[in-house]
C-alpha cells in the first residue's frame, strides 16, 4: 500500500516504508511471543495433567456486565426519548458527562454480558425446546458460554464502534457542507486572462458564472467628513443571475437594474440616481488601470430575488449587464465568480479543473470548508480499511477458536456418533452453537450502537437524529460475517471415528 496509497490519502512512497528492525519485529517477535507462550502452557498441563482437564462445568456468568449495559443503555435510551417527545437535550452542563459515560458504559456492559446473554438464552432455548439439534447445542453453550463469546466480543465491538463512527462523520459532514445546495467560489480577476476566465466559466461542475466589482471613488475630490456611496455590482445576464440565487423575478436583460433581497439589507440606504463610477482595465487582464471608468446611474426599477445562504453575489446592489463594459476592457479589481453543486464529490472536481486553468490562484470558498472535507474523506478510507481489516482478523481469530473447541471435543463428538448421532446432525449441532451467540452478539451491537449513535447527535444538535444510512452497511456485514462462520464450521465434524478418542483415562 506504500506504494498504490489509499483513495484520499497521499503520501510518499518513502514514508510508509517498513524499516528492517520492524519487519524483524513483526515477523520473529510475534512468533516467538506465541512459543513462549505455548512453552508455559505445556509446562503447566506437564506439570499438573489432573488440573488442567476441565471436567467440572464452569460457574454460571456474573450479572455485572447485564448491569453496566442496563445503565448505559437507560442513558442513551433517555436522551432519544426526549428527542421524540420534542425536547432534544444539548450538549451543555451535566449532559456533556453523561452522554460519552452512557456510551462508554454501554460499550463496555455489551461486551461483558454476552456471556450472560448466551448462558439464559441457550438455557431456554434448551429447555424449551424438542429438537435435538437445538438442545445439544443450547446444552453445549449452557456448559462453556464464554468459550466462543470471547473472540465474538471483537466483532461485537467492531460493529458497535462502526455505528458511532457513523455519527462522527454525519456531524462532520454538517459542519463543513453549506446547507443550500449551491457552493459558490470566488476568485480574484488581477492576474487572470480573458482566456483563462473562459475556461474557468467552463470547468466540469461549473453551472453558472459571473463578475462582482466594486465601485471606485476618488477620495482627493471629496471633503474629509464626507462619506462615499460605494456598491458592488453583478455583472451577469438574467439568466446568469437565476442560476446564481434561489429565486429572482423582474429582470430585464441589456439594461442595470437594482438587486433588493427582502431577507438583506445590502443597499437599502441607496438612493434611487446615485452615480457610481467603476474602473476598467486596459486588456481584460486584471493589470494595472488605463483610467477607463464607467458610470452607472442606481436606477429604480429593482430585481427582487433570494440568495442562497451563504451565497457570494450577497452583497451585490445591482446587476449590470455584460454589454455595459467597454469592449476588450474588463473591472480593474473585481472577482470572478463561479458555481456548481455543493455535493462533495462536485466541489473536488471543480477544485480539480480551477487548479488545472490556474494552478497559483487563490480559491475563496464561500460556505464550505475544504479542509473539513478532506478530513471526511480521509476519516472514511481509515473507517473503511479498519472495518475490513477487523472484520477479516476477526472471523479468522473466531474460526480458529472454533476450529480449537471442536478439536478439544472430538472425544464428546465420538461419543455421540457412537450413541447413533447422525454426522449430518452433529454439523447442524455445530452450526447452531457458533451461529446464534455470533448472531446475538451483532444484532445487540447493531441496535445498541445505533441508539448510542442517535444519542450523540441529539445532543450534538445535528439536523439528523435517526441515521439509517449506514445500517444496512453493517447488516450485510453481520451477514456476511454469519455465512463465513457456517461455512467455517462444516467441515469440523468427520466421518471417521478415532479409536484413541474412545479410551477413558
Amino acid at each position: 500500500m506504500t506504494r498504490t496509497g489509499l483513495p484520499s490519502l497521499r503520501w510518499y512512497p518513502e514514508d510508509g516504508d517498513l524499516s528492517a528492525a520492524t519487519v524483524a519485529v513483526c515477523l520473529l517477535g510475534c512468533p516467538a511471543l506465541a512459543w513462549f507462550a505455548g512453552r508455559a502452557g505445556a509446562r503447566a498441563a506437564a506439570t499438573t495433567p489432573l488440573a488442567v482437564r476441565r471436567v467440572a462445568a464452569p460457574a454460571r456468568p456474573a450479572a455485572r456486565g447485564g448491569l453496566l449495559l442496563l445503565c448505559g443503555l437507560g442513558i442513551v435510551v433517555g436522551y432519544c426519548g426526549l428527542a421524540l417527545a420534542g425536547r432534544p437535550a444539548s450538549s451543555t452542563g451535566p449532559n456533556a458527562f453523561l452522554v460519552p459515560a452512557g456510551v462508554l458504559l454501554t460499550g463496555l456492559g455489551l461486551v461483558l454480558s454476552l456471556p450472560l446473554v448466551s448462558y439464559v438464552l441457550a438455557r431456554r432455548v434448551a429447555d424449551r425446546t424438542g429438537s435435538l439439534t437445538l438442545n445439544l447445542a443450547m446444552r453445549r453453550n449452557e456448559v462453556e458460554p464464554g468459550s466462543t463469546m470471547r473472540v465474538v466480543s471483537g466483532l461485537v465491538v467492531l460493529v458497535f464502534a462502526a455505528s458511532l463512527a457513523q455519527g462522527v462523520l454525519i456531524q462532520l459532514e454538517q459542519v463543513t457542507r453549506p446547507s443550500s445546495p449551491v457552493q459558490d467560489y470566488s476568485l480574484a480577476l488581477r492576474g487572470l486572462t480573458p482566456q483563462q476566465q473562459h475556461d474557468l466559466s467552463r470547468v466540469p461542475g461549473v453551472r453558472a458564472h459571473a463578475l462582482l466589482m466594486d465601485s471606485w471613488v476618488d477620495l482627493d475630490t471629496l471633503p474629509d467628513d464626507a462619506v462615499p456611496d460605494q456598491a458592488t455590482a453583478l455583472v451577469a445576464t438574467c439568466g446568469q443571475l437565476a442560476a446564481l440565487v434561489r429565486h429572482s423575478e423582474g429582470c430585464v436583460d441589456g439594461r442595470p437594474m437594482r438587486l433588493t433581497d427582502p431577507n438583506s439589507s445590502v443597499g437599502s440606504d441607496l438612493a434611487p440616481g446615485t452615480r457610481f463610477t467603476f474602473r476598467m482595465d486596459g486588456d481584460g487582464d486584471g493589470g494595472k488601470g488605463t483610467g477607463r471608468t464607467v458610470d452607472v446611474v442606481l436606477p429604480a426599477e429593482q430585481v427582487v430575488y433570494s440568495a442562497h445562504t451563504p451565497s457570494a453575489v450577497g452583497n451585490a446592489a445591482l446587476i449590470v449587464p455584460p454589454s455595459a463594459l467597454p469592449a476588450g476592457a474588463g473591472p480593474e479589481a473585481g472577482l470572478l465568480v463561479l458555481a456548481g453543486s455543493s455535493e462533495p464529490a462536485q466541489v473536488r472536481q471543480v477544485l480539480d479543473g480551477i487548479a488545472a486553468v490556474t494552478p497559483i490562484a487563490e480559491i475563496e470558498l464561500v460556505g464550505v470548508n475544504i479542509q473539513g472535507l478532506q478530513q471526511i474523506a480521509v476519516i472514511e478510507t481509515l473507517l473503511a480499511l479498519g472495518m475490513i481489516m477487523g472484520l477479516v482478523i476477526g472471523v479468522g481469530a473466531f474460526l480458529v477458536s472454533v476450529t480449537d473447541r471442536a478439536v478439544e471435543r472430538r472425544a464428546h463428538v465420538t461419543a455421540v456418533t457412537l450413541m447413533g448421532a447422525r454426522p449430518r446432525t452433529l454439523r447442524a449441532v455445530q452450526v447452531v452453537q457458533v451461529v446464534l451467540p455470533l448472531a446475538v452478539g451483532l444484532a445487540l451491537a447493531l441496535v445498541c450502537g445505533k441508539l448510542a449513535e442517535s444519542s450523540y447527535l441529539i445532543t450534538g444538535g445535528s439536523e439528523i437524529q435517526w441515521d439509517t444510512a449506514g445500517l444496512p452497511v453493517l447488516a450485510a456485514a453481520s451477514v456476511g460475517v454469519v455465512a463465513v462462520a457456517v461455512l467455517g464450521t462444516l467441515p469440523l465434524v468427520g466421518r471417521r471415528i478415532d479409536p484413541e478418542l474412545i479410551r477413558r483415562d
